[in-house]
């Protein structure tokens, strides 16, 4: 009988170890504004549909600050949002709503907006107008992403890769990300990747390697996990992943330059920047090996 318990207690410890090692990946997005999830879009919809997992999306600014291309989208919800003032009073709200009817395509669990000024276009060279300044309320965005990780365990947090020409925006949504990770106790710091997009003919290869002036991005590594958006599927391999980001960025209709991105981009790059565990690359690896995997059933027809 002792023989017989001692055996049963093993088998429940290791089914519990087996399921708990495949257990599926549980994904924070930090994002500046509301349409930079089209960024990680085929990634986060493989997660969700095909692995179980769970994706959820931190905003970190309202997006008032998207007006200038609305032209298009006056027509369509009747306000003129090309005029500054109307713009920042509605596209809030509207944005808000395109960000989660684009995140149903993908799966999005659950949305926590923390409403900075959306205040306006300027490159990551001045992101000292962010950083070194009373726009956002640096702090609050740290103490709640760090707040949130804690409280929910994410295995990976991606966010967008910090560099000198992009948005002001992204880069301090990063580098905010990062600071809140930084925070929490080594072992309870999930692993942070740093997005990019590349095309399958770019003649130069961009290797991210950080954003000089702030060592928290560094990445030592120089070459990215990848997500290849054109990986085909479907009746005659007819059928690719940029079918899903075209849908997610039609949804952003209020952001009329945004539409012009359709078909744009073949791989999603992921970055292991350095202040990331080096134990847990492998199970990294082991993400997006899983990714690669078709999982639509191959029919055939008469």
């Amino acid at each position: 009988m002792k023989l017989l318990l001692v055996s049963a207690l093993f088998f429940l410890s290791v089914s519990f170890t087996h399921a708990h090692a495949e257990d599926p990946p549980k994904v924070l997005i930090v994002t500046a504004h509301p349409d930079d999830d089209a960024v990680f879009a085929a990634t986060n919809y493989k997660i969700v549909h095909d692995l179980g997992g769970i994706v959820d999306l931190a905003l970190v600014t309202n997006g008032e600050g998207g007006y200038k291309y609305s032209t298009l989208a006056e027509s369509i919800y009747g306000l003129e949002l090309t005029e500054e003032d109307i713009g920042r009073k509605h596209l809030p709200a509207i944005r808000q709503k395109e960000l989660e009817e684009g995140g149903k395509i993908i799966g999005i669990r659950n949305y926590y907006y923390m409403n900075q000024k959306d205040h306006r276009y300027v490159t990551s060279a001045d992101i000292h107008e962010i950083l070194d300044s009373n726009i956002w309320d640096l702090e609050y965005v740290r103490n709640y992403l760090k707040d949130l990780i804690e409280r929910e365990k994410y295995d990976f947090v991606f966010v967008l890769s910090a560099t000198p020409g992009t948005h002001a925006h992204h880069s301090s949504s990063s580098i905010l990300a990062l600071q809140a990770v930084e925070m929490l106790p080594l072992d309870e710091r999930p692993v942070v990747l740093a997005g990019s997009g590349s095309r399958k003919s770019d003649t130069v290869k961009f290797v991210y390697k950080g954003f000089e002036g702030y060592p928290i991005t560094n990445v030592s590594d120089t070459i990215p996990f990848m997500f290849d958006r054109t990986a085909k599927f479907g009746f005659r391999d007819a059928l690719d992943y940029k079918i899903i980001v075209n849908w997610l960025i039609t949804e952003h209709k209020s952001q009329g330059t945004m539409q012009l991105l359709m078909n744009q981009g073949d791989y999603e790059n992921y970055w292991y920047l350095d202040i990331n565990d080096s134990s847990k690359k492998q199970k990294t690896a082991e993400l997006f090996e899983k990714l690669k995997v078709n999982n639509f059933k191959v029919k055939e027809y008469k």
